[in-house]
């Protein structure tokens, strides 16, 4: 037997959930080729894995970084915590596009060169990606805002059936190049206009190629558990997999609402449907301050939304939007409230508003109402995002509980740089993954350290249709990470939020090492992989 590299003496947890197994791992190029014990003598490499658990590389399958990796190839802030895998698509995609989906991301990037986005299809442009030179491995859905864009633009409309067609076109070209399916942001526009039938129709092309139906759901909030109904009837009508992107139950008011959402998803999967969810370990979540403006004032695109802005009497109307509960949209203002928006940067205008709650910024600008403190922010520095405080802790770990949970960022892959202080503002970026093993498996006891790992690797390869992926035997991908049990941790918080985890030895990407003794190579073998039937 040929063998390149032998990674000796560790615990092998082959990522199915089985406990950890003394023995050797075998690879060969980029392939696991045996789990045994390899002889003494040998010519190969050999990895010392004493003390290390040795699992398979955990997959992201909600990672934002199609943008950054094309900044930065390492991917660093993921790359430290064993992850192999970067699966893009809640919304946005690198493909199909055109240039009104250029306009409605470009403001993502803040200016910064070097990022494309631009292309006929996905697989191109994951394709470009890897073409740059990156550590990981990408794959991706399709974005659901790409989709509506290149349907509708920025209208508020139903699809007409010509439009429909094409681009159930464009989504059976894209599956069959190893798209993972169709995901969408239903909270924000213009992804959020497509209605149920529209969505059904899109997904009937995902099920014929046994993909995946992701979406962040129109509301985690007042009405969750309505659309978590209508996240299941599409999977069902259109016969594909649905998972639920970040699963919670969003404001006070809602939080007993996580059981039964829970209980749904047992009751479908009860039924043979395959529904599944995935979570971030974090009470807060992150995203743009606009998303708390009512979906009908974003209609017409980012210029038309500044424009009202500055309309006295559309001001006035997004004020009052603000502080009443609507079954319209997710209203995000008012399931965090002013104390729970916590900015991490600075305006555009240079207002101090890093570290800084909504309340305190209604008190430096001398404005009584938050609400029209969040407007005022916007107009200064439309591009704003924030962190949410809407999520329960208890909540949070009865969902890491359930066994078909898997995990996701719900951010970038950064290299830190503390010269730079908007390169992140919430610490799921630098400690997703980390502190799902370190604070919720050792520490709180939410599951066993073999079903974590199965949770990271096997289940969303499986799910997902990545093949030879998620597992360590023979014939797999040598996707491979050595961390240790005891140590492994976030360091990132809200006060601090980047930081690099701790506890990763080593990681190989294609039998590849991308990480040694901790510290990041300068290989680059991540490669576009996808879903096979």
């Amino acid at each position: 037997m040929a063998v390149d590299l032998i990674i000796r003496g560790g615990t092998v947890y082959d990522g199915t959930g089985a406990e950890g197994v003394r023995t050797d791992v075998l690879v060969e190029g980029d392939r696991v080729v045996a789990l045994a014990e390899a002889p003494a003598e040998t010519s190969a490499r050999v990895l010392d894995a004493t003390g290390q658990a040795v699992v398979p590389g955990f997959v992201n399958v909600l990672s934002h970084a199609w943008g950054s990796l094309q900044l930065d190839g390492s991917g660093a802030s993921d790359l430290l915590q064993g992850v192999t895998t970067e699966v893009f698509g809640e919304a946005f995609s690198l493909g199909p596009s055109n240039g009104d989906f250029d306009a409605l991301v470009k403001g993502l990037f803040s200016g910064q060169t070097g990022v494309e986005l631009l292309f006929d299809r996905l697989s191109q442009g994951l394709d470009h990606l890897v073409g740059r030179g990156i550590a990981p491995n990408v794959a991706s859905f399709i974005g659901g805002h790409n989709l509506r864009v290149l349907g509708a633009g920025f209208e508020d409309r139903r699809l007409e059936p010509a439009e429909l067609g094409r681009l159930r076109g464009l989504v059976a070209e894209d599956m069959q190049e190893g798209a993972l399916g169709i995901g969408t942001a239903l909270i924000y526009p213009p992804g959020s206009f497509a209605d149920t039938e529209e969505l059904t129709a899109l997904c009937e092309v995902v099920g014929r190629y046994d993909g995946v139906y992701i979406s962040h759901m129109r509301s985690e909030g007042d009405q969750f558990l309505e659309c978590l109904e209508e996240l299941i009837g599409i999977g069902q009508r259109a016969e594909c997999r649905a998972e639920v992107y970040h699963l919670k139950a969003a404001g006070r008011h809602n939080w007993h609402k996580m059981a039964q959402a829970i209980e749904r998803i047992e009751q479908a999967r009860a039924a043979g449907q395959p529904v599944t969810a995935n979570m971030y370990p974090y009470t807060a979540g992150g995203t743009a301050l606009a998303a708390s403006i009512p979906p009908r004032f974003h209609v017409g695109g980012p210029d038309a939304f500044r424009q009202r802005l500055e309309d006295p009497v559309q001001r006035k109307e997004m004020v009052m939007a603000l502080h009443e509960r609507s079954d319209e949209y997710e209203n995000l203002f008012l399931a965090a409230g002013a104390d729970g928006i916590l900015f991490g940067a600075d305006l555009d205008d240079g207002t101090a508003a890093a570290g800084k709650r909504l309340s305190d910024l209604a008190a430096d600008l001398g404005i009584e109402d938050p609400a029209e403190t969040l407007l005022e922010v916007l107009r200064r520095s439309p591009s704003s995002g924030v962190l949410y405080f809407i999520a329960d802790e208890a909540n949070v770990e009865l969902g890491l509980s359930q066994p078909w949970v898997s995990i996701g960022s719900d951010a970038e892959a950064l290299r830190l740089q503390h010269e730079d202080k908007e390169l992140s503002s919430h610490p799921r970026t630098f400690g997703t993954f980390a502190r799902f093993l370190g604070h919720y498996v050792r520490g709180r006891e939410v599951t066993s350290f073999a079903d974590a790992i199965r949770r990271m690797t096997s289940l969303p390869a499986e799910t997902l249709g990545l093949k030879s992926r998620g597992r360590l035997a023979p014939g797999c991908f040598a996707d491979v990470v050595l961390l240790d049990p005891a140590t492994v941790a976030d360091t990132a918080t809200y006060e601090d939020p980047q930081s690099y985890a701790v506890g990763v030895r080593h990681v190989l990407v294609n039998g590849q090492p991308v990480v040694s003794n901790g510290a990041m190579t300068d290989a680059r073998p991540g490669r576009r992989i996808g879903r096979s039937r």
